[in-house]
């Protein structure tokens, strides 16, 4: 079989990380009509993770990156292989079987023929690919990666990721590779491998060897998976990673083991120590509007809802984004100003909220702890008024001197919904947005 394509809080990521709750019971997860907040983490492109892998010392097929027709003729004329495989680089998934803006179908191909490299190439650079994980008319392919293609005689299924019940990193396995992890664990839950790591400790050699011993790695090659399992990890512990996942690690026919594809998450709050690989993310493919978030300093992820959501705390604001959705409404962001809000943070949240073309109403939810409701208050006036909000406004405010917060609203000759609880301000959140 050919090979397929394959912790500030929230960054950059459309996707929820599978493994947030790995060790749970995978069919409640599926059951329950759950919120998911994607998990804010640097994704890097799949020819990035694999040159850190090669640094690593971990087995991936030879490769080059091309951005230009040229590169592309020279990867195909110096790359010795007897088989070419094309990827379009993007971060979506399902590249094998997009479409391309101009009609070419197909962000993976493979060629025996290096004459025919430039020519695939060509019909990727510069063109718009459209996937089941894309949003829009697709994301643009500055980069295609040009690689060596690989029988696999055998494909298995790696990860390590951070588990929160067990206070480290767990090893995950399964002998069914080349497909979705949430797929086992439904048809074959008792084929997962998991295998928990001492943080301080780190993996064993007898802990590599079990592993790869239960992945089905047989004779010679079964050091071999070991050896590639304890350099994944120190890999993982390197640059900070929160999830390393291998799919497939598989065998091929000449009895080479190698990881035919990778995804590397990271955790941001590393992002002091691993310059090097964050510098990695150009922001090609971010959102607009969470870089001028990150600008602005605000905890801040893009959905696709009606309802923008100004919030104090991360845990309020999924709340918040829960009982809109109760209501029938969508939340268009989730948006934590934190417990320290300031006029000037209020200021700069409506901005945000204001640029997005689908908010229809505003919600303003806080608690005031440590944060004094005035305050909020004074700076929900003065941004409405600085950035000429025309847009419904629903504010519900609890706490510190709320009492003076709301005489200010009221005061304020503004058009304010101001809402009596959590309940009461989602409900006519959702009205006003539907109305609007």
């Amino acid at each position: 079989r050919k090979m397929s394509a394959p912790m500030s809080m929230l960054r950059t990521s459309r996707k929820l990380s599978k493994f947030g709750n790995i060790l749970q019971n995978f069919k409640e997860i599926k059951q329950k009509n759950l919120l998911f907040i994607p998990a804010r983490c640097l994704s890097l492109q799949e020819y990035q993770s694999k040159k850190l892998m090669t640094d690593s010392g971990v087995s991936v097929q030879k490769f080059v990156v091309c951005s230009s027709l040229d590169e592309a003729k020279t990867a195909a004329k110096n790359l010795k292989v007897d088989e070419y495989v094309i990827k379009a680089q993007i971060l979506a998934g399902g590249r094998g079987k997009g479409v391309f803006s101009n009609g070419f179908k197909g962000g993976v191909h493979l060629t025996k023929n290096p004459n025919e490299v430039e020519n695939l190439v060509s019909s990727m650079l510069g063109e718009k690919l459209k996937t089941k994980q894309t949003h829009g008319d697709g994301v643009k392919v500055s980069k295609v990666m040009v690689a060596e293609a690989l029988d696999i005689a055998r494909e298995t299924y790696f990860a390590i990721v951070l588990d929160r019940s067990h206070a480290g990193p767990v090893i995950i396995g399964s002998k069914h590779g080349g497909m979705d992890i949430e797929e086992t664990a439904a048809t074959d839950p008792d084929s997962i491998i998991k295998e928990p790591v001492d943080i301080v400790t780190g993996v064993t050699e007898k802990q590599c060897l079990s592993v790869a011993e239960k992945l089905g790695f047989q004779g010679s090659n079964m050091q071999k998976a070991a050896d590639q399992i304890r350099r994944l990890y120190e890999l993982f512990i390197k640059v900070d990673a929160t999830q390393v996942e291998i799919n497939p690690f598989g065998e091929t026919p000449d009895g080479r083991v190698v990881c035919f594809d990778a995804k590397i998450n990271f955790d941001d709050n590393a992002s002091f120590r691993q310059k090097e690989v964050f510098a990695m993310d150009d922001m090609a493919e971010t959102d607009p509007r969470e870089i001028e978030a990150s600008r602005l300093k605000l905890n801040y992820i893009a959905l696709e809802g009606s309802i923008g959501c100004l919030v104090n705390g991360a845990g309020l604001a999924m709340a918040t984004m829960d009982i809109i959705k109760l209501h029938g409404g969508e939340p268009a962001n989730f948006l934590d100003v934190g417990g320290g809000v300031s006029e000037q943070q209020v200021h700069d949240a409506f901005f945000l909220l204001m640029g997005d073309k689908h908010v229809k109403t505003i919600l303003v939810n806080i608690f005031g702890g440590i944060v004094n409701c005035a305050t909020v208050a004074t700076g929900i006036i003065k941004a409405s008024k600085k950035l000429h909000l025309d847009l419904p406004l629903v504010v519900r405010l609890e706490g510190n001197n709320v009492d003076e917060a709301k005489q200010i609203l009221a005061d304020s000759g503004l058009k304010i919904t101001v809402a009596e609880g959590f309940n009461d301000a989602a409900r006519l959140s959702v009205q006003k947005a539907a109305t609007a």
